[in-house]
């Protein structure tokens, strides 16, 4: 049954506590009331989020539904304002001097002319964030073109640099995914930060054939040091340009699009941003590719989760609109890959199912450690959801399910997975910017540390909510959780 919730109750002041993060969220609940109502199907919906006040009674609840260890961020509403309302593309890593930081793509909704790019850094693990700070694109529509997509990368001598998709005023395949990387660096743990360059991008044959539009490019997990001698290694989805080819039908999910990778080859010589030199992987026609259901020669194949095995090999899990995740293998650390296969329990298994959203797969003893314990999290169907279906994007993008994979030595499919296990959900409640429907889902636009042995996932709730939740052994039985910090 295709159905929707908005919160409609009474305002009253509630205290909030988590460990020692403390904040005050005033009108959200009045004890004996309903948190939320049922409201009309979804199906040529016309509900919108009334107003700030509307939107405001819904929080107190809605933070901790899908039970958070850690809050970063919550938009700040108000009776009568709201601000920063979209927030996704979450990533946080371990920064300069044992610090915590985060980057994300803020905005008041996804592909507004007011994205940009946001900063954030937690000196107790995590616990406490200052206050998020612009570092690139604009504040209000009209500050500027928007800034999406960032993704961090720190020198071995503290530089972070912070490397993102800045619009040029064109767009090609779509407004947020066409952009030239751009990027900004400091040498002071965030406090001040240079000037945007430029970082030089090959051309691509799915590229516009016209050389000064730019490239249609994602990059979705941040990069790790799994490429040779340690350098920065990250996959990415291209968007092939639709002066390349057409999209066979009327939803974005068909436009064709590809995996390739970015070694970052001299991040460790502290370079200018513009100096930065990237060496392009699984390029042109080695791409990874996924055919669209009815569309053999039309590809959706996108936004790959690496990690380690305890062999040295890189496995990649990527997102198609098969139904289910596909898989491939690199022997010479990303160089080269292995023909993308569907993502199956174990060899001979069931398939893995999944919608076209993301499904990252994160090593339980770090991200470069090579543990040969993963979790892998997935939606658990291939997209048909509550009378929904694969291009329902907005709708069935959820619930989460986590998936504990362990690494099975000379088997055919090198990660074997458990059943799927429930890990988190919401009621359908919608969050967002006032005068929009908002968001019903929980793609995964994530990131994962391990920090003193806890694993943590970060997350987007409703691209609204920025949130951290612990990976416990409940969900990894038999991992052996590792004691001392993991690197980025």
């Amino acid at each position: 049954m295709k159905s929707a919730v908005t919160c409609q109750i009474n305002s009253a002041p509630v205290w909030v506590r988590m460990k020692r993060f403390t904040t005050i969220l005033p009108g959200v609940l009045i004890a004996g009331m309903p948190l939320w109502v049922p409201s009309v199907p979804a199906a040529g919906d016309t509900n919108v989020i009334a107003s700030p006040s509307a939107l405001l009674r819904c929080l107190g609840d809605e933070l901790w539904v899908t039970r958070p260890d850690f809050v970063v961020f919550v938009p700040v509403v108000t009776d009568t304002a709201v601000n920063d309302t979209g927030n996704e593309h979450f990533l946080v890593f371990s920064g300069p001097g044992g610090s915590l930081m985060a980057v994300w793509t803020q905005s008041s909704a996804e592909s507004q002319p007011d994205q940009h790019i946001t900063f954030s850094r937690s000196e107790d693990e995590g616990v406490t964030w200052s206050r998020p700070r612009i570092i690139a694109g604009p504040r209000k529509p009209g500050g500027g073109p928007m800034a999406s997509w960032g993704y961090p990368l720190v020198s071995r001598s503290g530089r972070v640099y912070v490397l993102y998709s800045q619009h040029m005023g064109r767009h090609d395949t779509f407004v947020h995914t066409t952009g030239w990387l751009h990027g900004i660096c400091s040498d002071d743990h965030g406090r001040t930060w240079s000037k945007p360059q430029q970082v030089a991008v090959a051309r691509s044959v799915r590229d516009n054939p016209d050389p000064q539009m730019p490239p249609n490019m994602i990059c979705w997990q941040k990069p790790l040091r799994l490429g040779l001698n340690g350098a920065y290694l990250a996959g990415f989805t291209r968007w092939t340009s639709f002066a390349v080819t057409k999209n066979p039908t009327r939803s974005w999910i068909s436009a064709d699009s590809r995996v390739e990778f970015m070694r970052f080859e001299n991040v460790d010589e502290n370079p200018a941003v513009r100096d930065l030199k990237i060496g392009w992987l699984a390029a042109n026609e080695n791409a990874l590719a996924v055919p669209f259901p009815g569309h053999p020669r039309v590809s959706a194949c996108q936004e790959p989760a690496l990690v380690r095995l305890p062999d040295g090999r890189l496995f990649c899990v990527m997102r198609t609109a098969a139904g289910s995740p596909y898989w491939s293998v690199s022997a010479d650390r990303g160089g080269t890959w292995t023909r993308p296969r569907r993502l199956l329990r174990k060899d001979g298994g069931e398939p893995l199912l999944h919608p076209l959203s993301p499904c990252p797969m994160y090593d339980v003893g770090g991200n470069t450690a090579g543990s040969g314990r993963y979790v892998l999290l997935i939606h658990n169907h291939d997209g048909h959801y509550r009378g929904y279906g694969p291009v329902d994007t907005s709708f069935h993008r959820r619930p989460v399910w986590i998936v504990p994979g362990r690494f099975q030595a000379g088997a055919d499919q090198p990660v074997w997975f458990d059943a799927p296990k429930f890990f988190m959900d919401h009621r359908g409640v919608r969050l967002g910017k006032p005068g929009t429907p908002g968001r019903l889902d929980l793609a995964l636009y994530s990131s994962f540390t391990v920090r003193r042995g806890q694993p943590v996932l970060w997350y987007p709730d409703r691209k609204f909510f920025l949130l951290g939740r612990k990976i416990t052994p409940e969900f990894v039985p038999g991992a052996g959780f590792q004691s001392a910090t993991n690197p980025d």
